[in-house]
């Protein structure tokens, strides 16, 4: 069981209520019951436009839920919170068999997903688990504890190439909204704070929490006014060897603003492997990023759908570590790769952009 889970071991005893509860009107679909007729309607929403991967979802949920037989309604909700909320009603009213949902913020959707169940409709969280709510039925995503494990020790090996510790290192975290931002950040803890304890590496600036760490929207902007006042304050004349970046965005921010201070670059860590920030890796610039494939997501959340559709037991490989304070939420992870200059090749050979980048 993943680190934010142990703290509630004490309702793992339910977990299997929680996934035969589940579904359309007290369990049909979750049970592999009922099903319903090809042609449905598949309501999807998206967060904002924040990161490649997003923009590339709607045209794979697009055409893939069209593909399969469905009519895709996908909506992203570059208005806010309030937007995504009146996107959900409308859809729910529209008559959608299915709603996935990739939250601004998952705990402020509970009086529209609980619309949802009244209608019998059943709900994926897609990529952030949706909180405090008992109407969500699955998680489908990749392991974000592992994500940030993965970044964790990619900086460190980053670092260690360069020499000897001790390091000295800052730590960024995403959006407090956005649950997967904790996530990512405890997976990258509980490989730092070893180190940090034994004083081989030093958070220079102290800030070590995660409401210390956090960038208000996955703002670029916001990231890189934190370095600009982090290196002014604390690294006059301290090396920063290394910053731990949750994602690409926030990396290229991070590096922009220590190429502004004239300091040699730091080991920088990433996610979501976007086209700017592998040029940025196959340059010796970022060091690493997190390869998952959006293409793979979208594919299985639409696998969910048609299993839903044809009445069938969804599979789930993790059913008891995603509490979202109300509930345990059955999950299927995918599992990332982490990707460095060393295996870009190889991470990126399937990808028709990608692989093109990292061979020119």
């Amino acid at each position: 069981m993943r680190k934010y889970a142990r703290s509630l071991a004490a309702i793992a005893a339910i977990s299997a209520l929680a996934i035969s509860g589940c579904g359309r009107d007290a369990g049909s679909e979750a049970e592999g019951e009922g099903g319903f007729e090809e042609g449905a309607a598949i309501g999807v929403a998206l967060p904002q436009k924040t990161s490649e991967n997003w923009v590339l979802a709607e045209g794979l949920f697009n055409d893939g839920l069209t593909e399969a037989g469905y009519d895709p309604d996908v909506q992203f909700a570059n208005g806010g919170v309030s937007e995504q909320q009146n996107q959900i009603s409308s859809m729910i009213t529209n008559g959608v068999e299915v709603l996935i949902v990739g939250a601004i913020d998952g705990a402020q959707l509970g009086t529209q997903l609980a619309q949802a169940k009244e209608a019998g409709i059943t709900v994926i969280a897609y990529d952030r688990l949706l909180t405090n709510t008992e109407d969500v039925d699955y998680y489908v995503a990749y392991d974000n504890f592992q994500v940030g494990e993965l970044q964790g020790q990619a900086l460190l090996d980053g670092m260690a190439e360069r020499g000897e510790g001790p390091y000295n290192i800052e730590l960024f975290a995403g959006s407090p909204d956005d649950a997967n931002a904790q996530v990512f950040f405890d997976g990258a803890m509980s490989i730092l704070e070893p180190e940090i304890e034994s004083g081989n590496v030093v958070v220079a600036s102290g800030q070590t929490e995660f409401n210390q760490a956090v960038t208000q929207g996955w703002e670029a902007g916001n990231a890189q006014t934190r370095m600009d006042t982090l290196l002014t304050g604390t690294y006059g004349s301290e090396d920063l060897d290394g910053v731990l970046s949750p994602n690409d965005t926030l990396a290229r921010a991070i590096l922009t603003s220590v190429q502004a201070s004239g300091k040699e670059l730091p080991i920088v860590t990433g996610q979501d492997s976007e086209v700017e920030s592998v040029r940025s890796i196959m340059a010796g610039e970022q060091y690493s990023t997190i390869n998952k494939d959006t293409r793979a997501l979208v594919s299985h959340a639409i696998e969910m759908v048609q299993g839903l559709g044809a009445g069938e037991e969804l599979e789930i490989n993790d059913p008891d570590s995603y509490d979202n304070g109300v509930k345990v939420v059955p999950a299927y992870l995918l599992e990332p790769q982490i990707v460095t200059m060393d295996n870009a090749a190889e991470a990126y050979e399937n990808d028709p952009t990608l692989s093109e980048i990292v061979n020119e």
